[in-house]
């Protein structure tokens, strides 16, 4: 792809500190989908877009969990998150999400999810 005025603004992400962590509007779209707060035991202090940018690091970089820079929160908060969300599959259904979001925004049919059936 030629870089040129047009593309560099379309792609340019200047409010973030890394290449990989969410726009306000990308987060939108996903913030619903983050498991609300338990009602009881200590309130949560972790802040999930961070953690979400820190999985989006790792898988952005391909770098090893203890690379993961201090600046997003501990490695072993960001890697329990990743695995909870994984098993449970909030993962998935936020990909799905996305993939029928983008489709709509292309103008093409919406294709439910192939291997549920």
């Amino acid at each position: 792809m030629v870089w040129t005025a047009t593309t560099r603004r379309d792609y340019d992400r200047p409010p973030c500190r890394y290449a990989s962590d969410l726009t306000d509007r990308e987060w939108d779209l996903i913030n619903g989908f983050m498991p609300l707060p338990l009602f009881q035991g200590r309130p949560r202090t972790t802040d999930l877009r961070e953690v979400m940018n820190g999985i989006l690091y790792i898988a952005t970089t391909g770098c090893q969990w203890r690379m993961l820079p201090k600046d997003f929160p501990p490695r072993s908060t960001v890697q329990r998150y990743f695995y909870h969300w994984r098993d449970c599959e909030l993962l998935k259904t936020i990909n799905n999400h996305l993939v029928m979001w983008s489709r709509d925004l292309e103008g093409r049919e919406a294709q439910p999810d192939s291997r549920d059936h």
